[in-house]
């Protein structure tokens, strides 16, 4: 039988899945402003999905479901003497919201720092029953 999880466990897990949301928005912002020859190659956004992972009621963590590209289409640019212009001079911007990115990693920098004062909280309130343990 599989230990119950622990508000360790809990915060620990959701801080994993704000990293998994963090990586997605380091690799969408990475890709801001790359241009392709064709809309089809052209990169998306990635966006994780989460599911809720319920261990017992009442105890209730967060996993990482997949990756999925988002439906942001790219941007189709006339530039003749761009080096990857198909033979009608356009080339395809990434399709990556760079505005809706910042807001995206404020927000999940935001819960990721929410989990270590949970954390924080946790150890403080152990070590004070300990202390008065004593």
């Amino acid at each position: 039988m599989d230990k119950p999880m622990t508000v360790f466990d809990i915060a620990g897990r959701a801080m994993s899945a704000q990293l998994v949301r963090l990586n997605a928005t380091a690799s969408n912002m990475a890709n801001a402003g790359t241009v392709t020859g064709n809309a089809q190659s052209a990169y998306r956004a990635i966006r994780p999905v989460f599911s809720s992972d319920t261990d017992r009621p009442g105890v209730s963590t967060v996993k990482v479901d997949r990756i999925v590209p988002s439906d942001t289409q790219p941007v189709k640019r006339h530039d003749p003497g761009h080096p990857l212009a198909d033979q009608n001079g356009d080339v395809w911007e990434a399709g990556v919201d760079s505005s809706a990115e910042l807001v995206d990693m404020v927000e999940a920098a935001r819960m990721y720092q929410n989990n270590v004062q949970v954390l924080q909280t946790a150890k403080s309130l152990m070590l004070e029953t300990i202390r008065l343990g004593k």
